[in-house]
């Protein structure tokens, strides 16, 4: 059991449902992202995934594209991805995923990858373009550094296929509420809990649901159902929209819904 795995039950033990939340590292500033980190602290958010901004995050919508875009217009770099990962982990409680594609990973190279997300206060990453087949040595560079590979199943895959991602998964595994990219709603009805079922039958890992919720009632509906619902576009437009405080007050919201 990683150490990711072991934080997530413990959690688990106290709160019915936990929170993940998104953000994407430089959008629109590090100064931002810092707020955003002290309000998710506030509402008592279990995991963040920080996004490693990328030119082309094929299974991000509109909202993450244009915003991975202003922080890559901005500057934003390895160097100062993972100084402020460091200083997120160093102030706050919640555990940090890195969130991005394997091109940056490859680039970088899987043992430094590692070493660096490690280093930097790091619990695990998700590359949400990077088939199993295709990883290499990345999953065993992450077992040296305690990381956790965190996979993604869809309501695409059969049941085979499920199993054969489960057998990389560590943490918990990220089950994608529907086809697409991030930011449609999601309805949450009997085909998806047929689709979170098949997923319980495939791993013993704790499930998290994201992809398109977007309220508390959103959140409510998934106890039982899954063990973290994940939030990440409908956070971004609010803090676009209505500034620190709406953003702040969704978040309220969202903790509210885990203890219903």
């Amino acid at each position: 059991m990683t150490p990711l795995e072991t934080y997530i039950r413990q959690r688990l033990q106290r709160k019915k449902l936990l929170l993940m939340t998104h953000a994407v590292v430089g959008a629109p500033s590090l100064d931002a992202n810092m707020a955003m980190l002290e309000a998710m602290q506030r509402a008592d958010v279990d995991v963040v995934e920080l996004q490693l901004p990328f030119s082309e995050p094929i299974a991000d919508g509109p909202v993450f594209v244009r915003a991975n875009q202003q922080a890559l217009n901005a500057g934003l770099n390895w160097q100062r991805y993972f100084d402020f990962m460091q200083r997120a982990r160093a102030a706050f409680d919640m555990q940090i995923l890195m969130m991005g594609y394997y091109n940056s990973v490859l680039q970088m190279g899987h043992e430094t990858f590692c070493a660096c997300l490690a280093e930097h206060g790091g619990s695990g990453f998700i590359v949400a373009d990077l088939p199993p087949e295709e990883a290499g040595d990345l999953f065993q560079h992450a077992a040296t550094h305690q990381l956790s590979p965190i996979m993604l199943m869809t309501p695409t895959n059969t049941l085979a296929r499920l199993h054969t991602i489960a057998q990389q998964a560590r943490g918990f595994i990220y089950c994608v509420a529907r086809r697409g990219v991030t930011g449609q709603r999601t309805a949450i009805d009997t085909s998806l809990e047929a689709f979170m079922a098949r997923c319980r039958q495939a791993t013993t890992l704790p499930l998290a649901l994201g992809f398109g919720l977007r309220t508390g009632a959103d959140l409510r509906r998934l106890h039982g159902l899954a063990d973290m619902g994940v939030f990440g576009t409908i956070l971004l437009n609010t803090w676009e929209q209505g500034g620190p405080t709406q953003y702040a007050q969704l978040l309220q919201e969202l903790k509210a819904a885990t203890l219903a």
